[in-house]
């Protein structure tokens, strides 16, 4: 059997969708996915970029290495966590639905992650 792109419930050969709800849905993200996606891949380039050049400094810089990964971890976070643009092939694999979840979770993570992190600069464990 098909499955329904956006809940993967099943579905005959002919649909595409479930239901109306699952259409909308699915239709929101793509429009929202098409608007922000710029944003997304900049915002996403220059954290990632910056996570990697902070771990340098952090050998010699603590405080700067320490305190711009964990603003770039928390920045991530927050950006996953709001705008949750899974890759296609994470889409293709477990829908649209899973997909968001899995997405949302790793944000949480990345939250979790910085803020222990600044915990820990402003404790001067690390």
């Amino acid at each position: 059997m098909k499955k329904c792109e956006y809940c993967a419930k099943e579905i005959s050969y002919h649909e595409m969708y479930c239901s109306d709800e699952c259409q909308n849905n699915t239709n929101k993200f793509y429009d929202l996915r098409e608007k922000y996606q710029k944003l997304f891949a900049v915002v996403n380039g220059i954290c990632v970029i910056a996570i990697g050049i902070c771990i340098f400094l952090y050998s010699f810089l603590r405080d700067v290495g320490a305190l711009g990964a964990a603003f770039a971890l928390i920045i991530l976070g927050i950006m996953y966590f709001f705008l949750p643009f899974p890759p296609d092939i994470m889409i293709h694999k477990y829908k649209l639905k899973k997909s968001l979840m899995i997405c949302k979770i790793v944000a949480a993570i990345l939250f979790v992650i910085g803020i222990i992190v600044l915990i820990l600069y402003l404790t001067k464990v690390i």
